[in-house]
């Protein structure tokens, strides 16, 4: 898997919190931008996020390059609505050579993972088959399976971020979108901190796991305490 930030908002803090003030104040955007200290920005955004104040944060994007992932993850992704996605088409591109995502699930057990291997193959092999023999490749992609490899460019504001966020970095989500969604985090930490840190699982804001039994981070909310770990 391979998380590639291709685009951001020029210095997206600032963006945001000039985006917020515009709503009381005279000032020009252009002239509170330039002003802000770096210091009061951070401590600003802060207040806007317990304050419940988020809208703001849609002023800042973040276009992202994907390769690696499954059909299977890439269809969690497109869930999140509030985001453009554009994906490598099967109906248009032929796949004479594919790559697919094996959980570690099967991957630590030999028999299923040889069992495993044998069905993918004859499953290619099946569709190049069909695509030999006159099948259009957008019909004989029917029976390419959804651990096939896929790629995509997706671009999400950092309020959808953080969103979706909160729902797949919790350990209770699929591993292989907890991973896809701890590269992203780690791509913007690089071009922002501040809003990296941001990227966290619900149950930090929560203080409590609202899932019907908790990884262990936190309680679920009528149980007792189990202890907090920190979430780097």
């Amino acid at each position: 898997m391979q998380v590639k930030l291709l685009r951001y908002t020029s210095d997206p803090e600032r963006t945001i919190a000039a985006a917020a003030r515009i709503s009381y104040s005279t000032r020009p955007v252009p002239d509170m931008i330039d002003s802000m200290e770096e210091e009061k920005v951070t401590i600003f955004l802060s207040q806007l996020l317990s304050a419940g104040h988020v809208s703001p944060f849609e002023h800042a994007s973040f276009t992202f390059y994907i390769d690696g992932i499954s059909r299977v993850t890439s269809h969690q992704l497109v869930r999140h609505r509030l985001a453009s996605y554009t994906q490598q088409s099967q109906r248009y591109v032929f796949h004479k050579g594919l790559e697919f995502v094996i959980p570690p699930s099967i991957t630590g057990k030999p028999a299923w993972k040889q069992k495993f291997d044998q069905f993918l193959s004859q499953s290619h092999e099946l569709y190049k088959q069909m695509v030999a023999d006159g099948i259009s490749v957008e019909d004989a992609r029917y029976i390419l399976p959804n651990a096939i490899v896929t790629r995509l460019v997706m671009t999400m504001n950092a309020r959808e971020l953080m969103q979706a966020s909160s729902l797949r970095l919790c350990l209770k989500a699929q591993w292989e979108i907890v991973e896809l969604f701890e590269q992203i985090k780690g791509e913007v930490r690089k071009v922002s901190q501040f809003l990296g840190s941001q990227l966290k699982p619900k149950c930090y804001d929560l203080t409590y796991c609202n899932e019907k039994e908790s990884c262990g981070l936190f309680p679920v909310r009528e149980s007792p305490d189990s202890g907090i770990k920190a979430y780097k």
